[in-house]
């Protein structure tokens, strides 16, 4: 019987899963396998909320795929130690996975193209993660972008591939053995905050939601308004492939067509965030020393000044900037922070503070549930003016200005801060006087922020360019 091996890893979906799918087309029988890492000890890229998450799209994932006459088998090791192993026990002679964007991955998956011949098995790889692949969306002279603007152009002109549905039937040998679906104590981790529901439903859930509750076309108008949900809420399914990128984007463009041309331009802007989304991988991909070192070289030398002390507390949530804060306190709680605050909280570490934006990097990607390593990678260099078509050094976000632009009400600092639950609306939005603080049990400001933006550019004037 031919049978062929499908290795979930970003793709944990049985709807319009390019992969899951050409393997159902190819073989008689599928082994469908999640391949756990092993990892025991705090980790840089990934933390409890994001497997928590995790735990709970796979556990989602096996309910469909019995309900499709499968299940998910799942393994835990070295990746090409368990494939290895998997063909030996079930006789597969293909293997099938969705291409990983992420440096990590696709060095897995060169080795595992190494061995694959002396196993005696073919493998099929399939584009997945992206609408265009990143050798797709070239400049004329064949070479990638380095500027988004160009990029989004290019990208919106080219052929769009149809999403092809959800999987009904699946086959699979029901001998194969698997370990038991993982928890939290897979890991040794423990649960740290109120996450997003998981899973494959509850992602086509919020996409309904969006398009179907007016999301969409007041988009641009809302998405930068941090207090309810204002955007999609869409970043953690796309992260996980819970949902696919070519159907959000069809739902998106059918959508359109019944709307005014005011909404239309709201709904574009929605379409040029997944486009970010890929401009961001596409630098990846081409640039993977971005995970190292600055996009920009001429600021490759700078010796940032930035003390420990002000990063922890910038981590607690405790730097006495409202805004800053509540952010903080926000992604600590539910590993979710509005994009608009994200980019925020980012100046504040890297431009008032002079933190390496390495150091939020990292942390970013401890806590938050949509971690996507290039999204994240290239928010941070932009939001520094280290990265691609980033803001330049010298745009510094006034968090106080920011506040008053985005929560004139205080309605999001209130939530997530409530010792200014008293607060006048006014005193959120502008720096409290000489050693006077907002709230009895509320910080004095950590710097001022003014002295801070002057220092910044000073600091970014050394660069050797």
């Amino acid at each position: 019987m031919k049978r062929a091996i499908h290795w979930f890893r970003r793709d944990l979906r049985i709807t319009d899963n390019t992969a899951l799918a050409a393997a159902s087309s190819w073989a008689e029988e599928v082994i469908p396998v999640y391949i756990l890492s092993p990892w025991s000890r705090p980790h840089r890229w990934t933390g409890p909320m994001r497997q928590e998450f995790l735990c709970g799209c796979l556990e989602s994932l096996n309910g469909n795929l019995k309900s499709i006459g499968s299940r998910l088998i799942i393994r835990q090791g070295d990746p090409l130690e368990i494939l290895r192993n998997l063909v030996k026990e079930t006789a597969a002679t293909a293997i099938f996975y969705n291409k990983d964007p992420d440096p990590h991955g696709r060095a897995v998956e060169e080795n595992l193209k190494k061995e694959a011949a002396a196993w005696g098995v073919e493998i099929r790889e399939c584009k997945d993660v992206t609408v265009h692949a990143e050798n797709e969306v070239l400049n004329s002279s064949g070479a990638p972008f380095r500027v988004f603007t160009p990029y989004s152009k290019a990208w919106t002109r080219l052929e769009k591939i149809a999403p092809t549905g959800r999987l009904h039937a699946l086959r699979s040998p029901a001998t194969v053995a698997s370990d038991p679906l993982p928890t939290l104590a897979t890991w040794g981790l423990k649960s740290e905050g109120q996450i997003i529901e998981a899973g494959e439903k509850a992602a086509r859930d919020r996409l309904t939601h969006f398009l179907e509750q007016g999301g969409l076309p007041n988009y641009g108008a809302h998405r930068n308004i941090p207090a309810g949900q204002t955007s999609s809420r869409l970043s953690q399914d796309l992260r996980f492939g819970l949902l696919s990128i070519r159907e959000i984007y069809a739902r998106v463009q059918k959508k359109i067509e019944t709307f005014s041309p005011a909404q239309r331009g709201s709904a574009t802007i929605f379409v040029n965030e997944l486009i970010w989304r890929e401009f961001y991988m596409a630098v990846l991909w081409h640039y993977p020393e971005v995970l190292k070192t600055d996009f920009n070289p001429k600021f490759r030398r700078l010796q940032w000044p930035g003390k420990k002390s002000d990063f922890e507390k910038w981590c607690a949530g405790e730097t006495g900037f409202p805004i800053v804060d509540a952010g903080m306190r926000q992604l600590n709680a539910t590993g979710f922070m509005p994009n608009r605050v994200r980019m925020i909280v980012a100046m504040f570490l890297t431009k008032d503070l002079l933190v390496h934006w390495r150091e939020g990097e990292a942390y970013f990607m401890r806590k938050l549930v949509d971690g996507e390593i290039a999204s994240n990678n290239g928010g941070w260099q932009w939001s520094a003016g280290t990265g691609a078509d980033a803001a330049p050094y010298f745009r510094i976000q006034n968090p106080w200005t920011q506040t008053e632009r985005y929560d004139p009400h205080g309605a999001y600092i209130r939530e997530w801060v409530p010792e200014l639950a008293g607060c006048a609306d006014a005193d959120l939005c502008a720096p409290p006087k000489p050693g006077l603080r907002l709230a009895k049990h509320y910080l004095l400001p950590m710097v001022d922020h003014a002295a801070a933006r002057e220092r910044a550019l000073e600091f970014f004037k050394q660069n050797p360019a």
